[in-house]
């Protein structure tokens, strides 16, 4: 049972991680960047708000973005962002898909403890390499914004990829925590049977081969 909410626990977790990276993938206010006050960028319509696939300008009355187009030159953190933070979002899937087949109350033909705890653990490997691209994405990403342009906040979108990579992090590594042990087969030797006139229980006669091996 605490095995089973382990696995949920950490299932809900990673999914709800992977939900904040893609939100942080497909949103552009990761940065807000400005040489002055947020007054006065703000009155100056030169507050600017950068992403990975966009720039925009924020102002009362404006807020128009330009789409970064020119991949080849992008600065590396962009580009690299951009990669690492698809991989995430693309991993997700196949990762959510092995953790809930692991689950004890999905049978599958031909299943066993051992190929579900399999199916669990290469799941949490896919989260916690979704956590260490989104973490990567979500640090060097400010570093370059504000070693390019002067980083003045952080957006809300960056927030989210802290968050999503924080839980995939966390569910992954619960995930991987969760040992099911497989009871298998009974041991021979350690094997009893009831005799039909009584009810005592006497062992089973050992193999043969014990048998010769024990006199040699």
């Amino acid at each position: 049972m605490a095995h089973m909410c382990r696995q949920i626990t950490g299932s809900l977790a990673s999914c709800a991680g992977w939900v904040g990276l893609i939100v942080a993938t497909a949103t552009n206010d990761w940065v807000r960047t400005c040489d002055y006050t947020v007054a006065t960028c703000v009155r100056m319509d030169e507050l600017g708000s950068r992403g990975l696939w966009a720039e925009c300008v924020i102002s009362p009355s404006l807020y128009h973005c330009q789409a970064l187009n020119q991949i080849l030159t992008l600065p590396a953190y962009i580009q690299t962002s951009r990669a690492l933070m698809i991989c995430a979002s693309l991993l997700g899937l196949p990762g959510m898909l092995l953790v809930l087949m692991s689950m004890p109350c999905v049978r599958l033909p031909n299943d066993t403890s051992a190929i579900k705890q399999r199916r669990a653990r290469v799941g949490g490997v896919f989260f916690i390499i979704m956590a260490i691209c989104g973490i990567i994405s979500t640090v060097w990403f400010p570093v370059g914004a504000h070693q390019s342009d002067g980083l003045m906040s952080f957006g809300f979108s960056l927030y989210a990829g802290w968050v999503g990579a924080a839980l995939c992090l966390l569910g992954g590594s619960m995930i991987l925590c969760c040992h099911s042990t497989d009871p298998g087969t009974p041991r021979r030797e350690n094997s009893f049977y009831y005799s039909r006139q009584g009810s005592t229980a006497m062992p089973l006669d050992p193999p043969a081969n014990h048998a010769k091996s024990a006199r040699v």
